[in-house]
């Protein structure tokens, strides 16, 4: 993501994003959040659940390799790809959230 020109933060677990999400500015500047399904400490639904509750609008990516998973997400507005998903692929659709946020 970085060879593509995006500034990229990087948390290893739920709790950790959340407080990063928190803080300022890094947690106003958040552009997209990429995920995965399973994360240390809470699924990725759980985590988009709380992050829904501090960042209401902030683009979500999931990527997993369980499709079953897909419905944990329902009304959380998330766009959600199963692995594996290219470089290329997950490059395009960050920029594509970028873009739908700004318009």
């Amino acid at each position: 993501m970085r060879d593509a020109g995006f500034e990229v933060c990087i948390a290893t677990a739920s709790e950790s994003a959340h407080a990063l999400l928190r803080s300022e500015p890094v947690g106003d500047s958040v552009g997209v959040i990429v995920t995965d399904h399973m994360l240390p400490g809470a699924s990725g639904a759980e985590f988009v659940r709380q992050l829904r509750q501090i960042k209401r609008t902030v683009p979500v990516i999931v990527i997993t390799g369980l499709p079953e998973a897909e419905t944990e997400y329902a009304g959380l507005n998330v766009v959600f790809r199963q692995k594996p998903c290219p470089p290329a692929e997950l490059i395009a659709l960050v920029r594509d959230c970028m873009k739908s946020e700004a318009a």
